[in-house]
């Protein structure tokens, strides 16, 4: 598969398709997290204003219940028997004394019942050392309490005050010139029980309930069923707080808090729910709300994937059909199972392919057959070159008498002309090439052994089996010698050298002469390496249009100076090896 830069990325269809479904579908997710948001957030507060209003209409009514037992107990305050009782009870006889208690009784007894938070009314005579209650009768003053109760009256200036487990209602009456010690304190006790049974109807929802604080008189009191940890953590984590509703995490849970002051009564209404009580009228809309989510994430899964399938991987197998094509791979025809878009242009670009391959082996055929043409011609115009040369040297071999050189030079001749008379093959293989070269230097060396000196390198064994064009090599050697070497009256020098690097083979021909300056030496090469002229080619030009013709670009005829001083001719062929072979550029 072609892989698309991570930077391109954001270019593609794919990406923008994606884009596009995110951009519908996000904002119907977020509308979705902001209904549930909002809904809990009413909720809470839904329930928070109730429970608010609850609990100040409870502290209204609790301080209307306050206000008529202080009032009754005023009115205690304010009885005459009462009065009687405490000042002239060592003066009164049996009789009056039970009067009087029983009327005293009778009286406290009805204030008792006609409240239900009343637990017990007592009234303390100190100046006879008794106590009256509604539920006791007469008993012996309890001293330690009594004063406990002074105590804690003239510390606090709360009406509530707590004695024990309970809170309590004190009112004190002094008489004559006695402010240190009252004629007597009446006492009424409330009732915990009474009081936790009120604050019942305030927990309406499931785990939820009440606190009953007077943090000056502390005390508290919470609803049956609240947990102690609950009831601490609260009391540490409110203290200095004024906020109305608080969130606290007690024991793994969170719980919701809303808090109701009383100014006139000192006291807090305090009342809790848990946070999943909260949220369970949520809970349905919750699951919806994962369920449109999974699904929308699903959603997205699934249109990316069919956009990947449907749309992007067509594309990217269009786009790698191209670069095959660009390749020149063209016998790979590309198919689509859907019928679709993809399939009409995959069609399209089959018939294309076809259609290509069609021009394009014209084109190869005709090219290719103008190049053999053309290949032959050069070849039949270098075929007479040795041939008059050949004669000359003959021909002054035999005016020196010498036979011996004669017989070896012909029968070297014949080998020599037996190469070129294969008319069959336009190729050889390069280790035949340089020894045909090798033979017509050691032809020449007959006549020029005195005066030129040779080094003609082995041919490496991995280049011995290349196929070049017949007479490529034998040409450039017969240039040296006849250009440069034969005019030198001595120490004339021709070097034949090979290199191999890579897939590149190189071959030199170099002497010592000095038959050419720079400048001819640069237009020389500028006639071989430019463009084909219409006229006779022949010598090196005809070898570089032959090797260029067989190997293209890169390969051909080099012309330099050589490190000797004169020219150097260096063949370079650009190979490319397939199973072990070397390959020609148009076999």
């Amino acid at each position: 598969m072609i892989r698309i830069p991570v930077n391109s990325l954001r270019h593609t269809i794919l990406a923008r398709l994606v884009l596009m479904y995110l951009v519908v579908i996000l904002p119907i997710i977020l509308l979705g997290v902001y209904l549930y948001n909002w809904s809990y957030t009413n909720a809470s507060e839904e329930i928070s204003r109730n429970s608010l209003a609850q609990l100040s209409s409870y502290l209204e009514g609790l301080n209307r219940e306050i206000e008529w037992l202080e009032i009754q107990q005023f009115d205690i305050l304010q009885e005459s028997e009462l009065h009687k009782i405490a000042v002239t009870w060592g003066m009164m006889d049996s009789a009056e004394k039970r009067s009087s208690v029983n009327y005293l009784l009778h009286r406290l007894t009805s204030i008792k019942n006609s409240s239900p938070y009343i637990k017990d009314i007592y009234v303390h005579i100190h100046s006879i050392g008794k106590t009256i209650s509604a539920s006791n009768a007469v008993r012996t003053l309890d001293q330690q309490r009594y004063d406990e109760i002074r105590s804690i009256g003239e510390r606090s200036g709360a009406r509530l005050m707590r004695q024990g487990d309970s809170l309590q209602l004190t009112a004190s009456k002094f008489g004559g010139n006695n402010v240190k010690d009252p004629l007597y304190l009446v006492q009424i006790e409330l009732d915990n029980d009474k009081l936790k049974d009120s604050l019942k109807p305030l927990g309406v929802y499931p785990g939820s309930g009440s606190i009953l604080i007077a943090r000056e008189a502390g005390f508290t009191l919470s609803s049956t069923g609240t947990p102690p940890e609950l009831l601490e953590d609260f009391i540490k984590a409110s203290k200095g707080v004024d906020d109305s509703t608080m969130l606290l995490d007690i024991g793994r849970r969170e719980y919701h808090f809303n808090i109701a002051n009383s100014d006139k009564l000192a006291l807090s209404l305090v009342s809790y729910l848990p946070e999943g009580t909260v949220k369970r009228p949520l809970i349905k809309f919750n699951l919806w709300a994962w369920v449109f989510a999974v699904t929308s994430v699903f959603a997205i899964i699934v249109y990316a994937y069919s956009t990947y399938r449907y749309v992007h991987r067509p594309l990217l197998s269009l786009v790698q059909s191209f670069r095959r094509m660009e390749g020149g791979t063209l016998d790979i025809p590309i198919q689509h199972e859907q019928k679709d878009e993809f399939g009409y242009l995959y069609d399209r670009f089959n018939q294309m392919l076809v259609k290509l391959q069609t021009l394009i082996d014209q084109d190869f055929k005709q090219k290719l057959m103008m190049q053999k043409a053309e290949l032959k011609q050069l070849q039949s115009q270098i075929k007479p070159h040795f041939l008059y040369n050949s004669f000359f040297i003959l021909n002054s071999l035999a005016k020196t008498g010498d036979t011996d050189r004669i017989e070896l030079f012909t029968i070297m001749l014949g080998e020599y002309y037996r190469f070129i008379a294969r008319n069959g093959e336009d190729h050889a293989t390069l280790s035949e090439e340089i020894k045909h070269a090798r033979m017509y230097t050691e032809i020449q060396q007959l006549r020029f052994s005195r005066r030129i000196r040779v080094q003609f390198d082995e041919l490496p064994v991995d280049m011995q089996r290349i196929k070049v064009p017949r007479l490529i090599v034998q040409p450039l050697i017969e240039n040296a010698y006849e250009h440069s070497l034969e005019s030198m009256p001595n120490e004339g020098f021709l070097r034949v050298t090979f290199e191999r690097t890579g897939s590149e083979c190189v071959i030199k021909v170099e002497d010592n002469g000095n038959s050419i300056d720079d400048a001819g030496l640069e237009a020389l090469q500028h006639r071989v390496t430019g463009p084909a002229e219409s006229h006779e080619m022949t010598g090196i030009i005809n070898i570089h249009r032959r090797i260029l013709l067989t190997y293209g670009e890169g390969s051909g005829l080099f012309l330099s100076r050589s490190s000797l001083g004169g020219l150097q001719a260096a063949i370079r062929i650009k190979i490319r090896e397939e199973n072990g072979d070397v390959q020609t550029a148009n076999r």
